[in-house]
């Protein structure tokens, strides 16, 4: 049985957007905790704030107030340096999958580990094969990105998200532009390579279609989480 650590804490974190007279609330007062292996999932209608928290978490935006702790730094007041130290430390999967046309499935993949220095180039290689037979992408390996579907796009995605084995994922409507039987087989790989790494994701989705892999369902309307369920 793993030992479940505490990947992401926030207390009171309150955001705005604007300046002076036109400044307005997004935030109010949001405390949640995330721990390893856990899938997290944020609901919410349009404009509640969703993604604003998740750029929060993943150190793509500075907290303004309150507490918001990744693993055992504090990202209030932290500097650009520190910031971007703690972006290496987690994978980002967008509705858009943000591949390079130029670069192979598995050169797209293998962009996540250049910042290792201690992997050769061929292990880099290796790992990003390896990666891409997990999500079921072997056979896809030297395609580009121009000759796969929507559905091998989003698995190459979550294949270079997840190749550095970061202790955090954070996923935009990662299922959004697929059908129905690729959005699932996507997060179901999500969820059983969380699992298998204990890496927390926090996934935003419209999807009630996917909702049922969920370790925990945060709701949030105006800005505000209005319940939490556990399952």
């Amino acid at each position: 049985m793993f030992k479940q650590e505490i990947v992401v804490s926030t207390r009171n974190i309150n955001h705005y957007f604007g300046k002076k007279s036109l400044r307005s609330q997004i935030l109010f007062d949001i405390n949640l905790v995330i721990k390893s292996g856990e899938i997290v999932i944020m609901s919410g209608p349009s404009g509640s704030g969703k993604t604003t928290l998740l750029t929060l978490i993943g150190g793509l935006r500075s907290v303004q107030e309150g507490n918001l702790k990744f693993l055992d730094w504090e990202l209030h007041g932290a500097s650009n340096e520190k910031l971007v130290q703690i972006r290496r430390q987690i994978g980002y999967i967008f509705q858009a999958h943000n591949l390079l046309d130029f670069l192979t499935a598995r050169q797209n993949v293998q962009m996540s580990l250049e910042l290792q220095k201690n992997l050769s180039y061929r292990q880099a290689r290796l790992k990003s094969e390896a990666m891409l037979h997990a999500v079921k992408l072997g056979h896809r390996v030297n395609y580009y990105p121009t000759h796969l579907s929507g559905g091998q796009k989003q698995r190459v995605a979550i294949a270079r998200a997840l190749v550095s084995q970061p202790k955090l994922v954070l996923a935009d409507e990662p299922t959004a532009a697929l059908d129905s039987k690729s959005g699932r087989e996507v997060v179901e790989i999500m969820q059983l390579l969380a699992k298998e790494q204990q890496c927390a994701i926090l996934m935003v989705t419209h999807d009630n279609r996917v909702l049922d892999i969920a370790d925990k369902i945060i709701h949030i309307e105006d800005g505000r989480i209005i319940k939490e369920e556990l399952f």
